[in-house]
């Protein structure tokens, strides 16, 4: 398990999460596992499916994650209620992104909450975060 977490803190640095974004998904795969017993790791068509899906938001309105950062994470999107526009959701395009866990889960928690009336699982969680280093 320890040269298993070492490998995945190597690649999804490779691919732009930092080493403290990757130890928090670390600390998620470890909660998804106790949440589901068959959980077998974060997938990205998970996440996309997530990211995509359109839900009845908070505000009562329907909703999905790309109204607001567009289908193609590596755009810039628009806040589709207070119109500001957002930086490139793709670590890829926004080197930015996925390097502090505190920013991380504020905007895991917001989004969750705005799209889809309810906090995420660690399951959803670190599906959404797979599906954005992949993309």
């Amino acid at each position: 398990m320890k040269y298993l977490t070492i490998l995945l803190i190597g690649s999804m640095s490779l691919m732009g999460a930092s080493t403290e974004v990757v130890q928090y998904m670390n600390e998620l795969s470890s909660v998804a596992k106790t949440e589901n017993k068959s959980f077998a790791g974060f997938d990205a068509a998970r996440g996309k499916e997530i990211f995509t899906s359109t839900h009845t938001g908070k505000q009562g309105k329907p909703i999905s994650c790309t109204s607001c950062h567009t289908t193609n994470l590596s755009n810039y999107g628009k806040n589709s209620l207070t119109g500001k526009v957002i930086e490139p959701l793709s670590p890829k395009a926004n080197p930015q992104r996925l390097t502090s866990v505190k920013e991380v889960t504020k905007w895991l928690k917001r989004n969750f909450v705005d799209v889809y009336a309810r906090e995420g699982t660690a399951q959803e969680k670190g599906d959404v975060l797979t599906y954005i280093i992949k993309n």
